[in-house]
């Protein structure tokens, strides 16, 4: 393929990623902004949003795995931590393990607003399905895949 082709299509993904991420972040905010959590989660910025849900997609981390999942320098991630912290979305933990090491996790009245909010993202997800069709769903799916393995080839992921 000629560099230029590939450029074109660079972009052209690049910028229907961007779509989607789009989409998903109007999701959250519009979710947030809802609700009995309406107060916990008001003027939550995007960073914040990611920061919440890397910790959520994996149950509790400590300060070291945060910064690193979402690749800002440890004093960012602890400023940002306290910052929610003071919100009521996050708790600090003594590790089980380490009692020197700090663990950060969603606390348990935030989870509920979050699991709702992660519904409502994936039902207009499904929504979308039904729009394109299940056959070209799962040739995305199977694209996805595709582009995680090479990314992950590139960074030396699992």
């Amino acid at each position: 393929m000629q560099k230029s082709e590939s450029l074109r299509l660079a972009r052209y993904i690049f910028t229907n990623g961007k779509v989607i991420q789009d989409k998903i972040i109007r999701l959250h905010t519009l979710q947030m902004g809802q609700g009995r959590y309406k107060s916990m989660y008001k003027d939550i910025t995007v960073a914040q949003l990611h920061t919440i849900m890397s910790i959520y997609n994996h149950d509790k981390v400590s300060m070291t795995e945060l910064s690193a999942l979402t690749m800002v320098s440890p004093p960012s991630a602890s400023s940002m931590v306290d910052r929610l912290v003071e919100k009521g979305i996050l708790v600090r933990e003594r590790s089980a393990r380490d009692r020197r090491k700090v663990m950060v996790k969603i606390s348990p009245k935030a989870v509920k607003g979050i699991e709702r909010i992660e519904s409502a993202i994936l039902h207009s997800f499904a929504d979308l399905m039904g729009k394109i069709g299940y056959e070209t769903a799962h040739k995305w799916c199977e694209v996805l895949d595709k582009v995680r393995d090479a990314i992950g080839e590139e960074e030396n992921l699992p």
